[in-house]
């Protein structure tokens, strides 16, 4: 069959939008396919944060590369996209986690990264609501959020503007080797290369892939303007991250435009339900109220779960697949999707044209995992 795309992205999540608005700017010719509907999955589930972050040289190469791409295109949002300035604040319970603080602070000043460390006064003032008694903590200043669904469709719109072309509610049974896909009817697309951008679900299309769902609670509240002012997370949080082999909590709340709130967050490993599971919800919810005491007398609305995909070493799986440069990959990211969705599209249309990165991608390539096959 001769061939009818330059490039099939499958998944219309943040990060295959991203991947797309990249590849039709460059002037590929570009095909989106998503089994549902746009950002159905994994981005309508989850927060909005744009965080630099520094659990390695290379998490912090992708987030503050990202986080620098979101900036730019900042002026070119539409409002409903929501995107908001409000730094991240990390909160250091007490003297250990303070000197956690005074670590982060050095490793983002050291590269060139906007921020300032409060101490418990100023910590109160930042944020009124908190408990009397924090050590201090971390503000990262030009951190954001952003509300992701918006996002995503606003990406996919500026692919169609370059000439894309999208497909919801049509099911990719298998990729190619020759860079096509097989639907689940049985018929074939043909294209010179096709990418999984399918989050949580990449195994599936990619066997062997070490990608591992790990669900997770969001609670959203009624409309409580001012309450928080910052994306507020607990250093705890960082341990919360780590841990790959148990369940966990952490105290984390972000402010949106409406007034409302998010409040997470949980980490389940082998929980493959999207069923809420009330003592994770519980655990969490009393996590926050020991933050942030006065949240137990607000009311919430809703509250959802959602899967993200996770790796080993806890980086996205971004390039070429290891048995040939036809399949390609564009998922892991876990809970750093939203942020990391803007790098990830450059850097994978920068190597499908063989283009020089702005920052390096082996620590990226699928290459580093012998079971990445697709």
């Amino acid at each position: 069959m001769s061939q009818t795309y330059d490039i099939i992205i499958v998944g219309a999540g943040i990060v295959g939008a991203a991947c797309a608005a990249e590849c039709a700017r460059a002037g590929l010719k570009t095909l989106v396919l998503d089994r549902g509907p746009v950002s159905g999955g994994t981005t309508a589930a989850g927060m909005g944060h744009i965080v630099v972050m520094d659990d390695s040289e290379a998490q912090f190469a992708l987030t503050n590369y990202s986080r620098r791409l979101w900036m730019e295109l900042r002026p070119e949002l539409p409002a409903e996209v929501e995107y908001d300035s409000c730094g991240t604040l990390w909160v250091a319970a007490d003297g250990e986690e303070l000197a956690e603080v005074r670590r982060k602070q050095a490793f983002y000043t050291e590269r060139g990264v906007r921020v300032e460390v409060l101490d418990a006064e100023d910590i109160r003032s930042a944020e009124p609501n908190l408990r009397p008694g924090l050590a201090g903590g971390l503000r990262v200043v030009e951190d954001a959020v952003v509300y992701p669904p918006c996002a995503a469709r606003f990406l996919l719109d500026q692919s169609k503007r370059h000439g894309a072309e999208l497909r919801t509610s049509v099911t990719v049974h298998e990729l190619l080797g020759d860079g096509g896909v097989r639907l689940a009817d049985g018929s074939r697309i043909s294209a010179g290369r096709c990418v999984s951008a399918t989050g949580p679900w990449s195994p599936a299309l990619t066997p062997g892939l070490p990608v591992r769902k790990r669900k997770g609670h969001l609670v959203i509240t009624d409309r409580h303007p001012g309450f928080v002012r910052h994306q507020i997370v607990e250093l705890g949080y960082l341990k919360s991250a780590h841990s790959m082999g148990k369940d966990s909590v952490a105290f984390n709340i972000q402010p949106r435009q409406t007034g409302q709130m998010l409040i997470g967050s949980s980490r389940q490993f082998d929980a493959e339900d999207t069923a809420v599971d009330q003592p994770i919800l519980e655990r969490m919810l009393k996590r926050a109220i020991e933050y942030l005491p006065s949240l137990g007398r607000l009311s919430s609305i809703r509250v959802w779960t959602g899967h993200r995909a996770a790796t080993p070493d806890k980086l996205p799986i971004i390039g070429p697949s290891v048995v040939g440069d036809r399949v390609w990959l564009a998922t892991g990211h876990e809970g750093l999707g939203i942020t990391t969705s803007l790098g990830t599209g450059r850097l994978l249309a920068d190597l499908l044209l063989g283009r020089r990165t702005e920052i390096p991608a082996s620590p990226y390539s699928p290459a580093r995992f012998e079971g990445a096959k697709a």
